[in-house]
């Protein structure tokens, strides 16, 4: 006979269990309701950061933990599979993974794998991802992720985004630092307002603490920019500490603190140029005076003769490699590419530095945020004309001299001038009137359609882009690219030739083709009905207002012209030809004209963009103009029998 002590234990345990399981289901149930369709939330994400003074320079660690739970059992379909990534800079120290089971088993997690990740256009890095899979997920289970890391080099501290592509409920960044070091941060991101921030004090150090509850999850589009641009995050670095000694030392204070840095990487190269690569600069200029001559000859050369790849390992990743030996190999990453052309142009008599620049996926400037995360690139700088400076990528083998590459524009240029000496210059960003696009179509009516050809005439990132598509795109899938290229009308659009002309201008491309179209116009009795909008321009390319927030990106700003000639056939006269319309707001617009010339009707279509970054105040704008546009794609012409 069990004892009552042992009776009443029970009965508690049971109490408890039951209490547990209805807590939960409450808990289930509000999640549901709060985030409705989706799978799965980011139940609670942490991330500790312990800075202190370790002979006599910064040490940090820290720990996250993340726990999701799973609010259906179809999310252990695409959210099962789960990792982290790490390196040599930030290095794991200790980690484990579990998923805990509705009815509270806990299972470990065993299928540990790491790899090398492979990011976007690198070779190779030194960067590793840690994969598993969360064993026995259903409805009600959490996946729980806890690791613990050491971060090697202080200045390289990643900031904390508290987006995701699932909903998050409770996201906490703590970071706590003695009296002897100074911390500072800055929010990045939209909706900044949502991290709620507080300072405290404690044995003596402080506590820097970020909180946000209920983030929505992000939806992706392809047209937006990087997520630094919209993603509530922040940004944090150790300003200035105090070492060993008592003495102060500014650490990332300012870009005075960068420079430092980012020049201390460049001590060890170029200190002469050697015969391979003297003879080589003697062999492009000779005979040639004038400095900017010069330095075309030099870059087109770079462009052509030394091949990009990405190749960062450790600190190769902020280091270039020695111009003389990147001569040799014919190869390497964009810091090898500006070493070889600084040391070129120097050599050749143009003054030339080297630049770092973040792209346009980061939203970072120089002076908010004087760190590492702002730059992700390197390139070349050249002045022909005092405080004019002509940026040159030689990572892209098709940018024109004089323009700058599509991923740098209206970004902060860090250019190392001397050992202490540097200028943050703005790069241009290209009117929309370099960047041109004119396509010209003249067709004729047959019995079976439409035949007739087509000019394509592209100026400015138009034509860099396509020669680029033609020095990499070959045999078959570059006819498929330019059946697409070309193709209107409807899907028995056929490209029956194609040619490209005259490459040797990098800023200049015609295309011409010549194509057949079958059963797109209508003959009634003695009457032609034919809809001569054969591109239907900007169609299912309204932007989801409101409830988009993130901006949209563009290449670049541009000029579009489509001219669509046809002819009347002999013995037919227009009987019926629709209004010409223009509209343009503050964004954008459009300018739709027909007219009659001769035996020939003429619809012009020009379209424009002035931006890079188009912001959700915009998107109402936006939207307006295709309001007034696509009715336009609805109107035919008629021709009538004389």
């Amino acid at each position: 006979m069990r004892s009552e002590k042992k009776v009443k234990q029970i009965l508690l345990s049971t109490a408890l269990g039951v209490l547990c399981t209805t807590a939960f289901a409450q808990n289930m149930e509000d999640l549901k309701r709060r985030f409705p369709g989706d799978e799965a939330v980011m139940l609670h994400s942490s991330a500790q950061y312990k800075i202190r003074i370790k002979d006599g320079e910064p040490y940090v660690e820290s720990k996250e933990s993340q726990q999701l739970m799973y609010l259906s059992a179809n999310a252990a379909a695409y959210l099962g599979r789960y990792g982290f990534g790490h390196s040599s800079f930030h290095q794991v120290k200790e980690y484990e993974a579990f998923t805990q089971t509705a009815d509270n088993k806990k299972i470990k997690v065993t299928n540990f794998k790491t790899s090398s990740s492979k990011s976007d256009g690198v070779f190779y890095d030194d960067m590793q991802e840690t994969m598993f899979d969360f064993p026995a997920i259903g409805q009600g289970a959490t996946g729980n992720l806890n690791l613990q890391i050491i971060h090697k080099n202080p200045y390289l501290l990643s900031p904390h985004y508290f987006g995701r592509s699932i909903p998050v409920v409770d996201d906490e960044l703590k970071i706590s630092f003695p009296k002897d070091v100074t911390v500072k941060y800055v929010l990045k991101g939209q909706d900044t307002d949502k991290i709620k921030f507080t300072q405290d004090s404690r044995g003596g150090e402080t506590i820097y603490t970020f909180q946000v509850k209920d983030q929505p999850a992000e939806k992706g589009y392809a047209d937006a920019p990087g997520a630094a641009y919209y993603t509530p995050h922040v940004v944090f670095y150790i300003e200035k500490y105090k070492n060993g000694n008592g003495d102060e030392v500014t650490y990332l204070s300012d870009t005075n603190d960068l420079y430092k840095l980012n020049s201390s990487f460049l001590k060890d190269i170029n200190k002469e140029a050697g015969p391979e690569l003297k003879r080589l600069v003697d062999s492009l200029t000779i005979g040639i005076t004038d400095n900017e001559q010069k330095a075309r000859r030099i870059y087109s050369w770079v462009q052509g003769n030394i091949k990009y790849v990405a190749f960062e390992d450790g600190m190769e990743g902020f280091v270039p490699r020695d111009a003389n030996f990147v001569c040799s190999r014919r190869f390497g990453d964009c810091k090898d590419m500006s070493s070889i052309l600084t040391m070129m142009l120097n050599t050749a008599g143009v003054p030339a530095y080297y630049t770092w620049i973040g792209t346009r996926s980061l939203p970072y400037t120089y002076r908010e945020t004087p760190l590492p995360i702002v730059d992700n690139h390197m390139i070349c700088a050249i002045q022909l004309k005092k405080g004019e400076f002509i940026f040159l990528d030689g990572t892209d083998p098709t940018c024109v001299f004089g323009i700058p590459s599509s991923h740098i524009q209206d970004k902060e240029a860090l250019v190392a001038m001397g050992p202490d000496k540097y200028n943050i210059a703005k790069v241009p960003s290209p009117a929309k009137e370099t960047n041109q696009l004119v396509d010209s179509c003249f067709m004729q009516l047959t019995d079976k359609g439409l035949t007739g050809r087509i000019n394509m005439q592209m100026s400015g990132y138009y034509s860099m882009s396509m020669h680029g598509v033609l020095l990499y795109v070959k045999g078959k899938d570059r006819d498929d690219y330019m059946r697409s290229r070309f193709a209107r009308g409807s899907n028995k659009f056929q490209l029956t030739s194609y040619e490209t002309g005259d490459l040797s201008d990098k800023n200049k491309v015609t295309l011409t083709g010549k194509f057949e179209l079958q059963d797109y116009a209508r003959k009634i009795g003695d009457e032609w009905y034919l809809n001569i909008n054969l591109l239907k321009l900007y169609e299912h390319q309204e932007i989801d207002y409101p409830r988009r927030k993130m901006p949209v990106e563009y290449d670049y700003r541009f000029i579009k012209k489509y001219v669509t000639v046809l002819t009347i056939p002999e013995g037919y006269a227009v009987s019926s030809l629709p209004q010409s319309k223009t509209f343009k707001n503050d964004v954008w617009g459009f300018s739709l004209n027909y007219e009659q010339k001769g035996n020939t009707i003429i619809l012009t279509q020009e379209f424009y963009n002035d931006h890079l970054l188009l912001t959700a105040d915009h998107f109402k704008a936006w939207n307006e103009v295709l309001e007034h546009l696509f009715p336009l794609y609805k109107e035919s012409i008629s021709l009538s029998k004389k």
